[in-house]
């Protein structure tokens, strides 16, 4: 009997130069840039190892959009390089930025809460490098390991009351006191 052989692909055979040069796999890269997000302080190396396979290191472009309004949010991001400005759309107005979130900052966390839809839209002010992570497989995680998913859950509630109260003083600088 003869045994077959798959042709390698390109990305495998990328996969094997850069472990060749570099001594690591790209999953090895990006569980480091992950331990080095504060964001993600504290977590247990098998919280990591979890975190790892729903995770994807990206870049995007200034002018483009990460997300918009309406659509299926899916992902959540952890900046590690550049802005992006999240906006809502004001009929008259045009977008309006009511927050601008930078380096080592998450954005987004309505890929955690159903109906799992974008409330913004966010654009990217200057290109930007990111960490993206499927928001589909860290929740099927978070049913699956429910530490890593409290541990997940108390990082973003931390991030949603931080942005609110912002949001809250924002409000009173537009509207102040007209009375």
């Amino acid at each position: 009997a003869s045994i077959s052989r798959r042709k390698p692909r390109p990305c495998d055979i990328h996969l094997q130069i850069q472990q060749l040069f570099t001594g690591r796999t790209p999953m090895e890269d990006l569980k480091r840039i992950l331990h080095s997000l504060p964001f993600f302080e504290g977590f247990s190396e098998e919280h990591f190892a979890l975190l790892v396979g729903c995770a994807r290191n990206e870049r995007a472009a200034a002018g483009t959009f990460l997300f918009r309004e309406g659509e299926e949010a899916t992902k959540f991001f952890l900046l590690r390089e550049g802005r992006v400005s999240v906006e809502i759309h004001s009929p008259g107005l045009g977008p309006l930025t009511v927050q601008t979130v930078s380096e080592n900052e998450p954005l987004g966390w309505s890929w955690l809460f159903a109906p799992y839809t974008w409330h913004f839209d966010a654009g990217l002010t200057e290109d930007t490098r990111l960490v993206s992570f499927d928001g589909l497989c860290l929740r099927t995680k978070c049913e699956n390991a429910h530490t890593f998913g409290y541990q997940l859950l108390k990082r973003f509630s931390s991030i949603m009351t931080q942005r609110i109260e912002a949001l809250s003083f924002q409000l009173m600088d537009v509207y102040g006191d007209h009375a």
